[in-house]
């Protein structure tokens, strides 16, 4: 009998006699898979206080980078399922990661869901001394320079990668129409637009809204239905357009490694539903160009199972595998 499955059987029977009622009787490491500042970030470090406030103990966020977000989706996914080790998951590494490389070390499946916690809306932005003042000046370079122009990813199996993909195909331009070029997280690819490392970036808005307010970074399109009530001179990709890229949207929910007690599940599940009444999460959610949606645990479950099919079919559709 394997380790991990002792400590499984172990925490199972603690939980059984009564052990899970305590939970937890110590600090909760809390694992946000992309670099410091990036979205996964910036989602950990908004709930951090109110959860260890309700908790009673403390809640340590760890970045663990790497792999397009991999490299810390699988520290969780292999952990002691005692609701001490957790995951700040993002769309990019939990689902779409795994449709687009059939190597992944997981599948969406494999996490125990604990709650949605918010909406990402993904825009397009150029730097502020960018030539292109529309998603039309944009596309229209692309076209007439096929690769020639780059752009920022946090890797190959990540929205920020997708994003751009979709909106190349939707415009018949072409998978190779524009350079990509990955970086650690949300952070250092909107760090490389600002710097003039590369042409664009087709990012979550949190990881953008700071520099676009800022006057630093030019937003060209954002992918909601409607206009974003922070930024309402950016048209959506309706407006725009470009339609399609309104698939593409980003989201952070907590998860655990598989066979998580059911008391664990339900004492994050109460946290994430007090979070969504407190106006302090919710404000600094909604600085961060988040939307505010807290699901519990059976329809998060179906939620991530419904965009994992999303993004296996653009994968096919696009003919996007990576390995």
């Amino acid at each position: 009998m394997n380790a991990r499955l002792i400590r499984i059987l172990g925490w199972t029977l603690l939980s059984l006699c009564g052990a899970a009622s305590a939970y937890p009787d110590r600090p909760v490491t809390l694992v946000a898979p992309f670099a410091p500042g990036g979205d996964a970030d910036v989602a950990a470090r908004n709930l951090q206080p109110l959860a260890q406030r309700l908790l009673g103990q403390p809640v340590l966020v760890v970045n663990r980078a790497g792999a397009s977000g991999a490299i810390g989706s699988q520290s969780v996914r292999q952990a002691a399922p005692d609701g001490l080790t957790l995951l700040l998951s993002r769309v990019g590494s939990h689902v779409v990661l795994p449709a687009l490389n059939p190597k992944a070390p997981y599948r969406p499946g494999d996490f125990t869901a604990i709650g949605l916690l918010e909406l990402n809306p993904v825009a397009c932005v150029v730097r502020t001394e960018s030539p292109h003042r529309t998603l039309k000046d944009l596309t229209d370079a692309l076209r007439a320079r096929p690769g020639k122009l780059n752009y920022s990813t946090s890797g190959p199996g990540t929205i920020l990668n997708l994003g751009p993909q979709l909106m190349f195909d939707a415009l018949g331009l072409g998978k190779d129409a524009a350079v990509s070029v990955a970086y650690k997280g949300g952070s250092d690819a909107a760090m490389a637009v600002m710097s003039g490392e590369v042409d664009f970036n087709c990012g979550n808005l949190t990881s953008l809204i700071g520099n676009i307010k800022g006057g630093k970074l030019r937003a060209l399109v954002v992918t909601t239905p409607e206009r974003v009530k922070d930024l309402p001179e950016v048209p959506t990709a309706r407006e725009a357009g470009v339609p399609a890229l309104e698939a593409i949207i980003g989201w952070s929910a907590v998860v655990g490694p598989p066979g998580l007690p059911k008391a664990v599940v339900e004492r994050w599940s109460q946290v994430l539903q007090q979070a969504a009444r407190d106006p302090a999460w919710v404000a600094a959610t909604e600085r961060a160009g988040s939307i505010p949606r807290v699901l519990p645990p059976a329809e998060t479950e179906r939620y991530i199972a419904d965009q994992a099919a999303v993004y296996e079919r653009l994968a096919k559709t696009l003919n996007l595998v990576v390995e």
